[in-house]
């Protein structure tokens, strides 16, 4: 066990220090100028490698926010009050300045938003992302049509709330002028889908 818990820690190194690698180099020069050989080679591995890592070359920039796929799923699981933990969630994530709710300026984040938001291969790439957490956010609170559909406008109440943040952000606002505009929205948002969900349970059950 112990054994299999350092070949994991070193796989997941691995990942960390080749997307770190990849993403100084399309911070740099762009998404576009920068080769899969190019990353290997900086990264000391070689190209075969590296796709037994990261598929395609976008996977190596979404890595980043992998961890967040299955976030809204992990929040949900087992409890009786569903959309209350989202908000809370969310809410904690705007007072931390969590990245992935947009409110953050530090200059490393404000360029990977950058990055990811104006390179048209990410962004694409993102639209499978929010399909996974979807469908992880639908199982978790029971399957089916109504689960899906409620899963939908969960994620994409989360996604706009956050790049709403984001472009005010980028745009030069601070975060604290930011922020008590931020929590407005987000009360309102789920506020609203309370009242168009109402009755949203999920499974007693834990989700990875």
């Amino acid at each position: 066990m112990e054994e299999m818990g350092l070949r994991e820690r070193k796989k997941r190194r691995m990942y960390q220090d080749v997307s770190d690698t990849a993403v100084a180099l399309f911070l740099e020069r762009g998404f576009d100028a920068v080769s899969v050989a190019e990353v290997a080679a900086a990264a000391g591995i070689s190209k075969p490698t590296l796709f037994r890592y990261f598929p395609a070359k976008e996977d190596l920039v979404l890595h980043r926010i992998a961890d967040h796929e299955a976030e809204a799923a992990r929040v949900v699981a087992g409890t009786a009050d569903p959309l209350g933990a989202l908000r809370r969630n969310f809410l904690d994530g705007l007072e931390r300045s969590d990245p992935v709710t947009g409110l953050n300026d530090h200059p490393a984040v404000l360029a990977f938003h950058r990055l990811l938001y104006g390179t048209p291969a990410l962004v694409a790439r993102v639209y499978g992302y929010q399909e996974r957490a979807e469908a992880a956010l639908a199982e978790a609170l029971g399957g089916g049509l109504d689960a899906r559909l409620a899963a939908g406008q969960i994620i994409a109440v989360q996604r706009i709330l956050a790049l709403e943040n984001w472009r005010r952000i980028a745009a030069g606002e601070g975060v604290e002028q930011v922020r008590p505009d931020a929590v407005r929205a987000a009360e309102r948002a789920f506020g609203r889908l309370a009242a168009g969900l109402g009755g949203l349970t999920a499974q007693s059950v834990e989700t990875r």
